[in-house]
């Protein structure tokens, strides 16, 4: 790949790869050397008939392993520099707090696939019976309704729709899916909809993060960002959730990413407390901190007024010891889009489902480290074996009882 900016490299065209949500289909994309993120973004919209697209976004990961958004608004090649292949993986970037607010089909068509696959790779972790009810509105969506005639024996195990996808579960599901008879695939997706966004792991996407305790065993913990805040998981259980009315500001120092909190201790007195991360990498710890920074300005930022800037938010990150970042937030928040797709005039599009059997059979997908997001199957993002042994006291505390800084180890996981 030649230099860019140099003179040579204009008008040569870079050849990229884009995997979709159902992991079936691919895009073949060109782009120039002055082309910027958008471009690439703009054409996944067209090929998939969307108009609510502030919710989407491309995710690539670069030759460190480190997992990166695609900025819109910058450069291509300046984003991921020497990158070969050039792989794109599109996908949910922020969930919608309402689903059901979405207003076409197609978009929650989208974050359907979205939610599914979460499911699949055990991202949207929830109990046995509560994945038996969502395993159950899949297939009532992938086959229709329940006939004796046609599914008989262990149908269920013909389709992959759980991590760990037991016989035992299955027979839950089969229980489950002759009651929801009469449910056409839009009845039962709005329905697992419904059910997904009100579970704690909706739209968060766990970083593993290693607590040191005092005799320097870790401890085994998930952080992740959704449209709520910041949580932390020990196993299956949400050990924090600092909600973003909480968090007063976000910030990293070196290899710290660093929360600052204020919470009322009464209705007189408000209390600031500040909870630390430690990334492996200076890197990992300003992509961890931009990521929270998005999600927070998405989800909390007011409606910008028409003659009002539109230059965006910018928020500074980093110290005096650390190399410092300087962020330009330029994207809408939540409340903007969802004032935006009210006024959706057109003819609700087609929307064309892919099938459960159909998914990952295709032999001409990419096989590179840049399958951003997803694991083979064989390893869980949330690992809820971890050994309860390693749960400490330091845990159970109320965690404004702590010290004024908490410290934990992030450890990212192979992409």
């Amino acid at each position: 790949m030649l230099k860019l900016g140099s003179k040579k490299d204009h008008g040569i065209e870079y050849k990229c790869t884009i995997r979709l949500l159902d992991d079936n289909e691919v895009l073949e994309c060109e782009f120039q050397s002055y082309h910027k993120g958008k471009i690439l973004l703009d054409f996944v919209f067209n090929k998939l008939n969307l108009v609510e697209t502030d919710y989407f976004a491309l995710r690539y990961v670069d030759q460190n392993k480190q997992r990166h958004w695609l900025d819109p608004n910058k450069n291509i090649l300046r984003q991921i520099k020497n990158l070969s292949p050039i792989l794109f993986c599109f996908r949910v970037k922020f969930y919608p707090a309402d689903p059901l607010r979405l207003q076409e089909e197609i978009t929650r068509y989208q974050l359907f696939l979205q939610l599914r696959r979460d499911l699949l790779h055990g991202r949207l972790y929830c109990s046995q019976s509560d994945a038996a009810i969502l395993a159950a509105y899949t297939v009532q969506a992938e086959i229709g309704d329940y006939d004796p005639s046609k599914h008989y024996g262990n149908y269920i195990s013909d389709f992959k729709i759980l991590l760990k996808q037991t016989p035992k579960i299955e027979e839950k599901i089969m229980e489950l899916h002759p009651t929801l008879k009469n449910h056409t695939p839009l009845m039962a997706e709005t329905a697992f909809l419904k059910k997904a966004s009100v579970l704690d792991t909706y739209g968060v996407d766990p970083h593993p993060v290693k607590e040191i305790d005092t005799d320097h065993r870790g401890s085994q913990l998930y952080l992740g960002l959704n449209h709520t805040g910041v949580l932390t998981f020990q196993g299956s259980r949400k050990t924090h959730h600092f909600r973003w009315a909480e968090v007063q500001k976000l910030n990293y120092e070196g290899k710290m990413f660093i929360v600052h909190l204020i919470f009322a201790e009464d209705a007189r007195t408000k209390k600031k407390h500040t909870v630390g991360f430690k990334c492996p990498t200076a890197s990992a710890c300003r992509h961890l901190w931009r990521c929270a920074v998005e999600q927070r300005l998405f989800y909390t930022i007011k409606p910008r007024l028409e003659n009002s800037n539109k230059q965006g938010v910018v928020v500074t990150g980093g110290s005096f010891f650390s190399r410092g970042s300087r962020f330009r937030y330029a994207g809408k928040c939540e409340k903007e889009v969802v004032e935006e797709s009210s006024s959706i005039l057109r003819d609700p599009p087609t929307v064309n489902r892919v099938s459960l059997k159909n998914i990952g059979r295709s032999t001409s997908l990419p096989t590179t480290p840049a399958d951003s997001d997803t694991y083979d199957g064989s390893r869980p993002f949330f690992i809820f074996s971890y050994p309860q042994k390693l749960h400490s006291i330091f845990l159970r505390l109320n965690p404004f009882q702590r010290p004024s800084f908490t410290t934990y180890v992030y450890k990212s996981l192979p992409d």
